[in-house]
């Protein structure tokens, strides 16, 4: 069969892997940076162990084309470790190799994925006697060597329900309990079996670059520098990023909600009404401590930033609605209003606009008039059109009163430039928030936080702005990268990082996204992410339980209903 990898025309042989093709093609170099790790077809990722032309394909009798090789026409693209659908199948692969290696050492212990941190991976080891990272690193490090393939086997889903049950794995057991398919796919190696959602490299020596530092009950995996794939990233220590999230952790055990399949529990039950109402509890006890905080401070200014869908508009206003508690006058402040105007934002080298840059923001614009307002002269703010692309002057004015306190909201609004040289910086209170969820679907598997903040974003756009699945996720990956280098690295400047989360959510979100994921074709370009984010959510019962919600909570941001949106 004649297919074209890279661009390059190839005769696929039957039986040949995509593997055995590129490799022919001389495409590995043995660095991380240049080497394949899974290829897109169509509209999907697969492992390079996958087989373009098999050997019943042709057959004298019978000849027939694979749907994938059929639906791209032959055309195959290699993805290498800049490609988050490559970095996602390394971390998988990571993940295969660090299971094993703790089986192999400590077959009574009980693994389980806590938080990304960084370029790290927290993962907590329970019931392992003597653990040492370094005895773990050696041990991953033989796996490496070892080569193992990694290939899927198809099962029974009783059957791997069986297994997982008969190795203590009761978590990922009673999630499988609520799979609707009567099979799996699953990775094994002798005794040893795990899933992980998704495709991994086509072995274990494909785990190049890596790292593992000790780490209070377990240990960190260093992951490759995001930059450099080919050397190992800095670790920097989080101490707020992993208080928060520990703390969620915690209130999700309090709440007996760590799993998807808990969560499933609980909408079967009805409790999930329950869990709502003292999670929106716990959201407004939050907001009132902030404002405690402020309060005690005399600060007159709050710089609140955070990632995209990150629910920053409903904080400040809830923030707004506890300083008036405190008899404050809160006023509201968009960075976005100190946008530069489109036609002149500097391009990037690849001649395109970076809108999540630093430079989008007129910062001295900015610095001055936070310094004048601070200083209580009157200062008219610009007003940008989002819709010409242009700051507008509008005569809009703001001076400051005695209990005055004014929150800036913006995605840059923990970025030092921000701030004039000479500010008291007493007065400005930093607080950063982000949804840091806990829940896994079990203890192998984490859900990132970036997923939960996708399929917010993808029903806001689509409620709100009429905005397709496909071009939300279109501008995610440049979002994605924007904040890693313009949010996240600020984040630990923070007076209070605020995680906005809620356990309840993704049962909530289900019914509003599902429709739309399910609408997406095979052949289109997304296909491959909607499919991640299906598979995740296959998992999820869906609760009819919107009434519950409040018309304040930051989950209203996002599904519609939200109060602090209507007009007076």
């Amino acid at each position: 069969m004649k297919l074209i990898i890279d661009k390059t025309p190839v005769t696929a042989k039957p039986g040949e892997s995509l593997l055995d093709i590129a490799k022919g093609l001389g495409l590995f170099s043995g660095k991380l940076s240049s080497d394949p790790l899974v290829a897109k077809i169509a509209g999907d990722v697969f492992t390079l162990n996958y087989v373009p032309v098999r050997e019943k394909d042709v057959l004298p009798d019978k000849e027939s084309t694979r749907r994938a090789m059929a639906a791209s026409g032959g055309v195959i693209r290699l993805l290498k470790y800049n490609d988050p659908r490559a970095k996602d199948a390394y971390r998988r692969t990571a993940q295969f190799v660090l299971f094993l290696a703790i089986q192999r050492l400590w077959p009574g212990a009980h693994a389980k994925m806590n938080c990304t941190v960084g370029s790290g991976l927290y993962i907590k080891v329970i019931g392992a006697d003597s653990f040492s990272a370094e005895e773990l690193r050696r041990e991953v490090q033989k796996i490496v060597d070892e080569d193992i393939p990694l290939e899927r086997k198809r099962i029974s889903t009783d059957e791997a329900i069986k297994y997982f049950t008969e190795h203590g794995e009761d978590d990922k057991a009673a999630l499988l309990a609520y799979r609707s398919s009567p099979t799996i796919d699953v990775y094994t190696h002798g005794d040893f079996a795990d899933y992980y959602y998704g495709e991994m490299a086509p072995s274990t020596s494909f785990l190049k670059v890596w790292d593992i530092l000790p780490k209070d009950d377990g240990f960190m995996f260093i992951f490759p520098d995001p930059l450099n794939p080919d050397k190992v990233a800095h670790y920097r220590d989080l101490p707020g990023f992993f208080r928060v999230y520990t703390e969620g952790k915690d209130w999700g055990e309090l709440m007996e909600c760590e799993t998807v399949a808990d969560l499933n529990g609980l909408v079967d039950s009805g409790k999930i009404r329950e869990l709502i109402r003292v999670n929106e509890a716990l959201h407004e006890k939050s907001f009132s401590q902030v404002a405690d905080m402020i309060c005690e401070r005399g600060a007159k200014a709050v710089m609140l930033a955070g990632p995209s869908s990150s629910g920053k508009t409903t904080s400040a206003n809830r923030l707004a609605t506890q300083l008036k508690v405190h008899g404050k006058r809160p006023i509201l402040m968009s960075l976005d209003d100190y946008y530069m105007d489109r036609d002149k934002i500097p391009t990037g080298p690849d001649g395109k606009v970076d809108l999540e840059h630093i430079n989008t923001i007129d910062t001295e614009l900015f610095g001055k008039h936070l310094a004048a307002l601070l200083s209580g002269e009157e200062v008219e703010i610009p007003s940008f059109s989002f819709k010409l692309g242009k700051r507008q002057w509008i005569g809009k004015k703001m001076k400051l009163h005695a209990s005055s306190v004014i929150i800036i909201e913006g995605l840059h609004a923990m970025n030092p430039v921000l701030l004039p040289k000479g500010l008291d910086e007493k007065l400005i209170f930093k607080m950063y928030v982000s949804p840091l969820l806990p829940l896994n679907l079990d203890d192998h598997n984490r859900i990132p936080t970036s997923y939960l903040r996708l399929l917010r974003r993808i029903v806001r756009d689509f409620e709100t702005r009429n905005s397709s699945v496909q071009s939300t996720l279109d501008m995610w990956d440049s979002v994605r990268r924007g904040e890693e280098k313009w949010i996240f690295p600020f984040q630990e400047n923070a007076d209070v990082i605020f995680n906005s989360s809620t356990l309840y959510e993704l049962a909530v979100l289900k019914k509003h996204i599902f429709p739309l994921l399910l609408a997406v074709k095979p052949e289109e370009e997304c296909y491959d992410e909607v499919r991640a984010v299906v598979k995740i959510l296959n998992f999820v019962h869906e609760a009819d339980a919107d009434d519950e919600i409040p018309p304040t909570s930051l989950v209203r941001e996002f599904i519609g209903g939200n109060t602090f949106y209507k007009k007076v």
